[in-house]
């Protein structure tokens, strides 16, 4: 993987931008693509990407992987779902007081592998958090984004009532935490033309919160073989402003693939169990076959791809997601709560199959005794919507650093 070298394609889609953008970074020097010797065209090297990325989101200079804690920090975690981030900061050495999470499935999962957690399966509206006030280190959550109306409304902490980022909020001012941590999808920093997310900041703002500048965090730059991204908003007491500062994690150099995923290896010391797992129809079967690794739909013939694609066809645009088939010499695509489905498709490199449950998990950095209760459809639901393990670790690993600053500063 160190030599792997990548497409103008799969180069946009690491970096989520458009193949123009790439054209003209290259001829403007910021980054710089090789051609290929036999048809000329534009290819990156991985470590030229990983350079770049660095230099573009990336502003601290230290790693803070394996910061001990100098006391027991202790969470409150909210919509927990199927245990992603909670696990990933217990790793790095935090201790929660309590999990809330709606959903009977993930709950049941939770309890599961967890019974020393104290996990409430609750609508979040009817948690009271008062008890817990002055009791925590650290509220994390991933709260749903919802749409708010603007319409003759200042949208301060009231006028955000009926959302669940006034529950985050509520359970913040109740209680009076010192640090928060917020994930979202990245679609939230252009939600509403960024409306959303500026509200939140000024809601949190409004009840003595400053909040560091969020950041996109990329999981293949943190142990994870997939290229998932999450937003990751962090915020302390505004009394702490001077005193201490606060440092994303910086990212690893290496980037895991999925043959590290599910092959016995660096991130795993046995391949990966066998378990369930959903099929294809058998047509799609036969489609799927014809793909090679590392392929997608316009690998196929002409004819095939006019029969798969339909109108999406002659739409235009890249749609690399459908009919592909993952190489084992790449990170995995990002998993979505559904292995088959067509706009994004997950198919595994040798067999013609979507990836099986504990593959699923393995991609996501899941443990393998962790298990996942419910059926088949709701364990790949859960985690399709979780954050992985071990960038949920690393970005423990920042907070720890932050609440040790904090500490010693109330010492």
């Amino acid at each position: 993987m160190n030599q792997r070298i990548f497409s103008l394609t799969e180069t946009a889609e690491i970096l989520n931008v458009d193949k123009e953008t790439l054209r003209r970074w290259d001829n403007q020097g910021k980054l710089r693509s090789i051609r290929n010797p036999i048809n000329n065209y534009r290819e990156y090297r991985k470590e030229d990407i990983v350079l770049f990325e660095k230099g573009k989101l990336y502003f601290n200079e230290i790693n803070y992987s394996n910061t001990k804690p100098t006391k027991n920090y202790k969470s409150i975690e909210l919509f927990a779902g199927a245990g992603g981030l909670a696990l990933g900061l217990e790793q790095a050495g935090i201790k929660h007081s309590l999990l809330n999470e709606i959903d009977k499935y993930a709950v049941k999962t939770l309890k599961r592998n967890k019974p020393e957690w104290n996990v409430i399966q609750e609508d979040i509206c009817n948690v009271n958090f008062k008890p817990y006030k002055n009791k925590i280190d650290l509220l994390t959550g991933g709260f749903p984004c919802q749409a708010f109306s603007y319409a003759g409304k200042k949208l301060g902490f009231e006028d955000i009532r009926g959302t669940l980022f006034f529950e985050f909020a509520r359970a913040l001012k109740e209680t009076n935490a010192p640090v928060f941590l917020a994930e979202n999808v990245r679609g939230l920093l252009s939600h509403d033309n960024g409306k959303t997310l500026k509200t939140m900041i000024e809601v949190l703002n409004e009840l003595g919160y400053h909040v560091f500048e969020p950041q996109v965090l990329k999981a293949i730059y943190y142990k994870v073989p997939q290229k998932r991204e999450r937003l990751i908003i962090v915020g302390m007491k505004k009394e702490f402003l001077t005193k201490v500062e606060y440092s994303y994690p910086e990212p690893f150099d290496k980037i895991y693939t999925l043959k590290d995923a599910l092959k016995k290896g660096e991130l795993f010391d046995c391949d990966v169990p066998k378990s369930q797992g959903q099929t294809y129809p058998s047509r799609k079967k036969e489609i799927l076959d014809m793909v090679e690794p590392g392929g997608c739909w316009r690998s196929l013939p002409l004819d095939i791809q006019k029969e798969y694609m339909k109108k999406s066809f002659y739409l235009g645009g890249g749609k690399t997601g459908m009919a592909r088939r993952i190489s084992w010499d790449e990170p995995c695509l990002t998993l979505t709560c559904a292995p088959a489905q067509k706009q994004t498709e997950r198919c595994h490199p040798d067999e013609t199959r979507p990836f099986e449950v504990r593959e699923y998990a393995r991609i996501q950095t899941f443990p393998d005794n962790w298990i996942f209760e419910g059926s088949q459809t709701q364990q790949y639901k859960q985690i399709g919507n979780a954050v992985p393990v071990n960038l949920a670790k690393e970005i423990g690993y920042s907070i720890i650093k932050l609440l040790n600053d904090i500490n010693s500063i109330k010492k």
